[in-house]
């Protein structure tokens, strides 16, 4: 029996089992894959650690559903010409420490990004800032090196930290966000405590405990004991279904921006052709991965760029299932089949992936389409830390990540991803991907100040991109949250982010309609 199949059989054995509440009514227990890395916003690269950032602190300007940036801790933000934007801060907005927030704040937290010895994974989105100066006490004047329509799109990143803080952010982190650190017992469970003088209004819970299990079938046996109020995106489908067929959860679910894809070592001499990476974009069957796997709780993806964003660009190169078409390509490559119908293979390559067994189904599947195009693909897991590590520094053949969805709201993107000059640690090209034309059009899209010339350039870069694959796209995913039928105010976001978790709180599970 594969491991599949055995947790879809323990689970299905348990989930008759009653439920229990979780000791302290008051809080709210949400389950996680995985502990964050860091609690610094400005260094958090990771979906977790990001997300928690979005409970304790809060951005200048925030994503709203709509795919748009909204006011957050600005007010107001001005564009009185081409290279300065002035942000009016709201007033009466303090830290969890009792500090009121000024511009101070804001100058602090943006000031490392000009400097070039600072590393940061959003540093990118800010290579076209010259300065940061306070006016007064709650107006801040950015001053831009050229024209950067996208500049106020940025703001959502980073989220802002207090005057001097330094790197105890890194452990006992301060915002002015909804909820306040309270600990982190590591590898275990963080607990945030609601914050009652939060200036967009007191949550309606009185804190979270964020709980790390590992393990999927885990993350859904202390959903259906009870023990756990929810968790968001992070249970395999297999056992949502499970959820689904009982009836007795709140299901939540919504179209979603998140990304997932095979990214190549564009340096190394095999997957470094074009044809070799177009050959494993033609060998994997997506809609079988969709369908079988992901139990529809996806679509097919084109590019990094998702179908819900403002710049998309629908007509470019689609891989379809053709193994076909894979062989001859191939064959074009050198590398053709040395044995007919025989077991010998005409290339081996490898896939990093991280340890999480969704994943690792995935890959399996992967691995089994593409040997027979005649790929021996072999699969390496890891623990996150040292597989992200890897990705990093490009030691790696092929990886497969997927990219979360409040990166990808904007199609700036591609630049942190695609541009030649935006390699690790200061950008996302982490397959050493370079093209001059690719570079031209985002430079131009970059310095656009109208939105239709700013589409336009990113629309021709994604048909590039898309012809030279330094990433094989596989799905964006559907969001589901899946909940105790006494949890009230689920609210699956396009981006799958936790800031609507202050909004959550208990009813009377006799009163609980079905979310769907």
């Amino acid at each position: 029996m594969t491991r599949r199949a055995l947790w879809i059989l323990q689970f299905a054995l348990v989930i008759g089992c009653s439920a229990s509440r979780p000791t302290d009514p008051s809080f709210i227990t949400v389950a996680v894959r995985s502990g964050p890395t860091t609690f610094d916003p400005l260094q958090a690269a990771d979906e977790i650690s990001q997300r928690l950032g979005q409970l304790i602190f809060d951005p200048l300007m925030q994503w709203g559903d709509d795919l748009r940036v909204h006011p957050a801790l600005a007010e107001r933000l001005d564009n009185p010409d081409p290279l300065t934007y002035i942000a009016h801060l709201r007033r009466g907005v303090v830290f969890h420490d009792g500090r009121a927030f000024t511009a101070r704040d804001v100058v602090y937290t943006f000031s490392p990004f000009l400097d070039p010895s600072f590393t940061s994974p959003v540093k990118g989105a800010y290579r076209q800032l010259a300065s940061v100066t306070a006016l007064d006490d709650y107006t801040v004047r950015f001053t831009l090196k050229e024209p950067f329509a996208a500049f106020p799109i940025q703001l959502p990143l980073p989220p802002i930290v207090p005057d001097g803080s330094g790197d105890a952010m890194r452990t006992r982190p301060i915002g002015t966000g909804a909820y306040r650190f309270v600990r982190y017992d590591s590898d275990d469970q963080v607990v945030l405590s609601a914050f009652d003088h939060y200036w967009g209004g007191v949550p309606k819970n009185r804190g979270i405990v964020v709980k790390v299990v590992p393990d999927d079938t885990m993350r859904g046996l202390e959903l259906r004991k009870g023990s756990t109020d929810l968790v968001i995106n992070d249970l395999p489908p297999d056992i949502v279904y499970q959820f689904e067929k009982t009836g007795r959860f709140a299901v939540n679910r919504s179209p979603g921006l998140d990304f997932s894809y095979l990214g190549f070592n564009m340096r190394d001499p095999v997957v470094g052709d074009v044809r070799v990476r177009h050959a494993i974009g033609y060998a994997i069957d997506r809609d079988a991965i969709i369908r079988d796997l992901r139990r529809g709780l996806a679509r097919a993806a084109v590019g990094l760029i998702p179908d819900l964003g403002w710049a998309y660009e629908p007509d470019v190169l689609h891989f379809t299932h053709d193994p076909a078409y894979a062989k001859r390509l191939l064959d074009e490559a050198g590398y053709r089949d040395p044995d007919g119908d025989g077991p010998l293979p005409r290339l081996r390559l490898s896939l990093k992936t991280s340890t999480n067994e969704e994943t690792r189904l995935q890959s399996a599947v992967i691995q089994e389409d593409l040997r027979r195009v005649g790929i021996d693909l072999e699969l390496r897991s890891y623990e996150f830390a040292t597989f992200y590590a890897d990705v990093v520094q490009g030691n790696f053949q092929i990886f497969t990540l997927t990219w979360t969805g409040g990166a990808l709201v904007d199609p700036d993107m591609l630049r942190r991803v695609f541009h030649s000059q935006q390699l690790p640690p200061s950008g996302f090209n982490r397959g050493r991907y370079r093209n001059s034309q690719v570079d031209r059009l985002i430079d131009l899209a970059t310095t656009a100040v109208d939105d239709d010339e700013r589409r336009h350039f990113y629309r021709e870069a994604q048909k590039l991109i898309a012809e030279d694959a330094p990433y094989v796209p596989l799905w964006h995913r559907t969001n589901v949250i899946v909940a105790q039928r006494g949890v009230d105010g689920l609210h699956a976001t396009p981006m799958g982010d936790f800031t609507w978790l202050r909004d959550v709180s208990r009813i009377d599970p006799a009163r609980a309609g079905r979310h769907d």
